[in-house]
């Protein structure tokens, strides 16, 4: 995991090493402060020695005015270098979520990709910025302390070797208890951000039934479950203040007694006891440094596994050692083709499917709700691998495909119709950077929405919200239609597509793609026959199998599936008698 890390580091290396190194030089000078008081409590205000005062009191103010620059050095390179080292964790889990496949993306939610994106890498962040300055510090403070405590006097160091032990059980027992916690906190994270995003997505329907208080329970619900255990884990964590604060007096107080009469009888100086004390106090505060980057590593720890999770998930689709970069044409074929979304041939989404579309055919699929029709198109642009059997485009199977190239020439219009923030002309460029105005607006024109983009006071360059919500839902396919075809595809798919748009609009939208781009390849999904009607082949879905092919006539004449469906759509559910 520390590995995986440490290799978002990269050019914030030299700030990762600088920031100890100051850090280093600082604790070696605030070591040295209490020795030079020593000195000039015994030698210079002892012995009444004024030159010696003036010259070690120089000392001081340059040692201190030095530890204070190396601290405030090291300051600045901890907190470049944590800032950056999240910058690029961030950097390298977004990059590697969009190499994901559809099956990589399903095994994380998309609230938990953004809680590990978001909460977790601040968790990291400050965990490493207290690692690289604080966990340095601290055990430098406390060794260089031990070890001139024990020099002026080796008895009262003692002290500190029987502290260190008991304060290290203690701590080790807090950690122990809190860290199962704080792993539970985070997973409950991801279920506050699901249902933030549930609300906020789904705002008009929650108004539109009177579920804002059912809405405000759930949220109330995980935001308490949150609260339950975080305050559980701090109450665990509690004890680490009082456990310091009893370790550190209780130290001092037995340096004051012991040092007392050490200085009584003669063996020890006062300067010397009170170097020792200032020495305890450093000891100490390292040790409580210590414990609270141990309470950060903690919190981290558990955010620290969930980043390495995404940053460690290969995607399961790869090109091969010679991807084939050149697509020959739009013909589609399956050979005995099955699918599951779990690669468990027991649970198989796509059973045995098999046909041959040639470049250029408009294919219509119909079938009922999870037949499998949208698992069907999936696999052509490769958004999934087939389980068995074999996907072919322009005779070649799509597994052997540069996988940019492949979906380079396969626009699809997805069930879920996303429009991003921005004009219409950076939705509609999109499917091709690089596409001129009269290309958009020819686009366009095929997806029968030119009309009411001109009529738009800013046309083209009216601005879209988020998810396109200031246009109504047969606009917004017709606009992801325009989108799909600006690619200038060899193969495009439409999954229910135009199921908002009037029949008449339909209509001329296919009549457009037979009349404008005949050398595409079109798969249509849709439930409205007249929708497929006109294809060259229709393939009817069951169960996740092929039920059968055909022209709209044949099917008609020979197709159950196919006949209840028609007459269900233009008789009212009566089938006629000539069926």
């Amino acid at each position: 995991m520390i590995k995986k890390l440490m290799g978002s580091i990269r050019e914030y290396k030299k700030d990762s090493i600088l920031a100890p190194i100051y850090v280093t030089l600082e604790v070696v000078l605030e070591v040295l402060i209490p020795y030079l008081m020593s000195m000039i409590i015994d030698k210079g205000i002892g012995e009444g020695d004024m030159p010696f005062i003036i010259r070690i009191g120089l000392i001081l103010i340059v040692s201190t005015l030095f530890s204070l620059g190396f601290g405030v050095l090291s300051g600045l390179h901890a907190a470049k270098a944590s800032a950056g080292f999240a910058k690029n964790i961030r950097k390298d889990m977004y990059y590697n979520i969009q190499d994901f496949s559809f099956s990589n993306i399903d095994q994380f939610s998309t609230s938990s990709l953004i809680t590990r994106l978001t909460t977790d890498i601040t968790n990291v962040q400050n965990s490493y910025q207290m690692i690289i300055r604080i966990m340095v510090r601290a055990p430098l403070m406390l060794v260089f302390s031990l070890m001139m405590a024990l020099s002026i006097n080796s008895e009262l160091g003692m002290v500190f070797l029987g502290a260190i032990p008991f304060l290290g059980f203690g701590l080790y027992l807090i950690m122990s208890q809190a860290f199962p916690i704080f792993q539970k906190v985070f997973r409950t994270y991801d279920k506050l951000n699901r249902v933030v995003q549930e609300n906020l997505y789904g705002i008009r329907v929650v108004k539109s039934f009177v579920r804002e208080e059912h809405e405000t329970e759930k949220f109330k619900s995980v935001s308490k479950k949150i609260y339950t255990d975080f305050t559980k884990a701090e109450k665990i964590l509690a004890f680490n203040s009082p456990l310091m604060q009893f370790t550190m007096y209780a130290s001092i107080l037995t340096l004051s007694l012991l040092g007392a009469r050490m200085i009584v009888s003669g063996s020890m100086t006062t300067g010397q006891l009170m170097s020792l004390i200032t020495y305890a106090s450093q000891i100490l505060m390292s040790l409580m440094m210590i414990s609270m980057v141990f309470v950060m590593v903690t919190i981290s720890r558990a955010s620290a596994e969930r980043i390495v999770e995404v940053l460690s998930e290969d995607s399961d689709l790869k090109n091969g050692s010679n991807p084939i970069v050149v697509i020959p044409d739009g013909s589609v074929t399956f050979e005995q083709v099955d699918f599951s979304y779990t690669n468990d041939p027991k649970k198989l989404a796509l059973k045995n499917v098999s046909f041959s579309v040639k470049s250029g055919e408009t294919v219509g699929i119909i079938g009922g709700t999870g037949s499998a029709k949208t698992s069907l198109v999936h696999l052509i642009p490769r958004l999934y691998d087939a389980t068995g059997g074999t996907v072919k485009v322009g005779g070649i199977d799509v597994r052997d495909y540069d996988m940019q190239t492949l979906r380079s020439e396969v626009a699809m219009v997805l069930q879920k119709n996303i429009l991003f923030s921005g004009t219409i002309k950076d939705n509609l460029r999109w499917g091709n950077p690089a596409a001129t105005d009269e290309e958009l607006m020819k686009a366009a024109r095929q997806a029968q929405v030119d009309e009411f983009i001109q009529r738009l006071p800013d046309g083209y360059d009216t601005y879209i919200e988020e998810g396109g919500t200031n246009v109504s839902g047969g606009q917004r396919q017709r606009l992801c239609i325009a989108r799909a075809l600006v690619k200038q595809p060899k193969i495009l798919i439409l999954d229910d597509s135009t199921s908002a748009v009037d029949t008449r609009t339909d209509s001329l939208i296919r009549t457009a793609f037979k009349q404008e781009i005949p050398n595409t390849t079109k798969f249509i999904i849709a439930q409205r026959v007249s929708s497929v009607q006109d294809a060259d082949k229709i393939i009817v879905m069951e169960s996740g199998s092929v039920n059968g092919i055909g022209t709209h006539d044949e099917l008609l004449a020979t197709n159950t599936i196919y006949q209840e469906v028609y007459y269900s759509q233009t008789k009212g559910g009566k089938i006629a008698d000539e069926a």
